[in-house]
């Protein structure tokens, strides 16, 4: 697995959900939001993507 990111990408994400309110020093319910939303952008892809080989795959 990698988790290489370029450094303009990770400072861009680093700043989206810095919060000096946190203790932690980020928003969680934010980091949490993006999170989720980029996995329902994943699940939508996947869906797509096996919607299209099933249908390659099925005899004329």
């Amino acid at each position: 697995m990698n988790f290489e990111i370029d450094k303009a990408t990770y400072e861009a994400i680093a700043k989206e959900i810095h919060s000096d309110q946190s203790p932690v020093g980020i928003d969680a319910k934010k980091t949490h939001i993006l999170i989720l939303h980029q996995l329902q952008e994943l699940n939508a892809r996947l869906t797509r993507m096996e919607a299209k080989m099933e249908a390659q795959a099925k005899p004329e």
